[in-house]
């Protein structure tokens, strides 16, 4: 295995991007539609199977910030377009989200976010509990004050969408090595000489970290600090249960993070532990799931005799401000980073490409201002918190 990986590794790259997410697959593809054709993709296991595959593909543009919403927005006219454009079904349902409030907080909350979305062009409306009912009639309500509801939004296959951005990427010449690490990053007199694998080295001017929860790892390597750390969520799959509508949208409860979604004949479920420390632990917490089938029950109290078929654990990649960290540091030439999207970046990774790409050929994001998201907010202290987090 080592001397084969040995041969695969290039000497050089113009570009080498850590993770083939769908961070690095949609910046693969981005920059080779604009020309850069000698792009190396390292990934430690393999394409899409990091916390792409864990995530519960989700696409929504119901966000507190506007940065955050004019991203999903682009990155929605590709999700729209996906198969024509990638030759590809994605299997997006536009189910929409459906977001229920419990509290006159949140309410206050989500109505100044209303208006704020509304302004940026997303077809999002108040609901009140009786429209709630008719979105999603299995429903307990007697504690809800409304809630929030975008008709567009829904939900992919994160396996498929990544691996189409990826197969689009090699088709203009981007190489995907699979199975290989990063173990260092050569860096000298400010700016990055190299990538380091534990059996080659490939000289570059330019890394693009998309390492999601590794990405503070990925940092110290190069000698910079990465405020990114991995929390632990589970998502849970029932089997075929015809009591439920099929045609239900995206349905979450804010307060507890309790969501669920269709998903084959059976439904999709998870809920966040607020109160677990981060780590790296990606087994099912059993104890974790029982907890959260009972707050489904107890919200939805018609998936009383649903069976669970199956579960697993991923990582949020999450952020003092729960927002990424996109673009480069001025202390170090050659470093890119686009990690950090505290459970939102599947959704976002068409426009993130786009932006990361305009970033490091044309020096700006003109397409979509991403400055907000500058890895050096931390340091100035200019922290924009994103408050619809799940």
């Amino acid at each position: 295995m080592t001397g084969t990986r040995s041969v695969l590794l290039p000497p050089s790259a113009d570009a080498v991007i850590i993770g083939a997410g769908i961070m690095g697959c949609s910046i693969a593809w981005h920059l080779s539609e604009r020309g850069m054709r000698n792009i190396v993709v390292l990934e430690r296991d393999l394409i899409g199977r990091g916390s792409t595959a864990d995530a519960a593909g989700g696409i929504r543009s119901q966000f507190s910030t506007a940065t955050n919403i004019l991203l999903s927005q682009r990155s929605l006219e590709y999700w729209e377009h996906f198969e024509e454009r990638f030759g590809v079904d994605i299997n997006f349902r536009q189910q929409g989200y459906l977001f229920l409030l419990t509290t006159p907080e949140e309410v206050e909350v989500f109505q100044r976010n209303l208006a704020l979305q509304q302004s940026l062009g997303v077809p999002v409306r108040w609901v009140s509990p009786q429209d709630i009912h008719e979105l999603c009639p299995v429903l307990r309500l007697d504690d809800v004050l409304g809630g929030t509801f975008c008709p567009r939004d829904g939900w992919a296959d994160t396996s498929t969408s990544t691996q189409g951005f990826a197969a689009a990427a090699r088709r203009n010449g981007v190489r995907f090595i699979e199975h290989t690490a990063v173990t260092g990053i050569d860096v000298r007199n400010g700016r990055v000489q190299a990538v380091l694998t534990a059996d080659a080295r490939i000289a570059t001017p330019l890394v693009i970290s998309c390492a999601g929860p590794h990405s503070r790892a990925i940092g110290k390597m190069a000698g910079l600090e990465v405020p990114i750390d991995p929390y632990r969520r589970m998502s849970f799959v029932t089997g075929p249960y015809p009591r439920v509508p099929s045609h239900v949208p995206m349905t979450i409860e804010f307060a507890r993070s309790l969501y669920f979604h269709p998903d084959g004949h059976g439904f999709l479920f998870g809920m966040s532990n607020q109160h677990e420390p981060t780590s790296e632990n990606k087994t099912v917490d059993q104890e974790w799931m029982l907890t959260t089938i009972a707050a489904l029950i107890d919200r939805a109290p018609a998936f009383e005799d649903a069976s669970v078929l199956r579960g697993w654990a991923g990582f949020y990649e999450v952020t003092p401000d729960d927002n990424p960290l996109l673009g480069s540091y001025a202390e170090l030439d050659g470093f890119v980073i686009a990690a950090g999207f505290s459970g939102h970046g599947f959704m976002q990774g068409p426009a993130v490409g786009l932006a990361v790409s305009e970033l490091i050929l044309d020096g700006t994001s003109h397409s979509i201002d991403v400055s907000a998201f500058r890895p050096s907010r931390f340091a100035e202290g200019s922290l924009l918190q994103e408050h619809n987090v799940i």
